[in-house]
């Protein structure tokens, strides 16, 4: 993809995910790999005025370009792109239901089978850590260990893809699942599938290249 069409892209989503109330004001954020450089949403920004060229650039030493700042959380897009090569998308969001959880520092775990479309049998939460920081960036990079999605402690969620695509579609799941989880617990705790059962769901989806990211495709 050219870099002008994934800067539209990201700017689409950006709209798109408060549009459909996965999102909030502009406290949600969105990087891309494009070649060597690192494309990252700018700081405080309504995503109704934002453009094409709004879009920061950034190298692999965090050096950006542009006439915006980038993201205040900057630093675990591009510490999650750095180290995690599988994947070339990243959205951040305050989604309501997935936050309720981290505000309780909970994660997701494996009541439902869609839960390994995160690529685990659980969905970490990480501990709390200040916004913008490295020491968030940091926990991040822990809880996504294995896996395509975490919760943030009283913060929001992390989505990885392939794609903007795959990640926004991720992030939707998440949020789906957090909502199921916070319904089911209102009657008891739910039984949770087996570690066995979530590898054999997780085997049939990469057979049928469900939500796959690029290095395992």
């Amino acid at each position: 993809m050219e870099e002008l069409e994934l800067r539209q892209e990201m700017v689409a989503a950006c709209r798109r995910m408060n549009d459909i109330g996965l999102n909030q004001g502009t406290s949600g954020n969105i990087s891309a790999r494009s070649g060597d450089k690192i494309l990252i949403t700018p700081t405080s920004l309504p995503y109704d005025e934002m453009e094409a060229e709004d879009i920061v650039a950034m190298d692999a030493d965090g050096n950006f370009e542009g006439k915006r700042k980038p993201s205040s959380e900057w630093r675990f897009h591009h510490d999650i792109l750095t180290n995690r090569l599988d994947v070339d998308a990243v959205m951040h969001c305050h989604s309501t239901h997935a936050t309720a959880l981290a505000c309780h520092q909970m994660g997701i775990e494996s009541f439902h089978y869609m839960v390994a479309v995160a690529g685990g049998n659980d969905i970490r939460c990480a501990p709390y850590a200040t916004f913008g920081t490295q020491a968030l960036s940091d926990s991040a990079l822990e809880a996504l260990e294995g896996r395509k999605a975490c919760l943030l402690g009283q913060h929001g969620q992390i989505a990885l893809g392939g794609t903007i695509k795959q990640a926004f579609a991720l992030a939707i799941e998440v949020e789906t699942l957090a909502h199921m989880y916070i319904t089911a617990r209102q009657m008891g705790e739910p039984p949770v599938l087996s570690s066995e059962e979530m590898v054999r769901v997780m085997n049939q989806m990469k057979q049928m290249h469900y939500g796959v990211t690029r290095s395992q495709q």
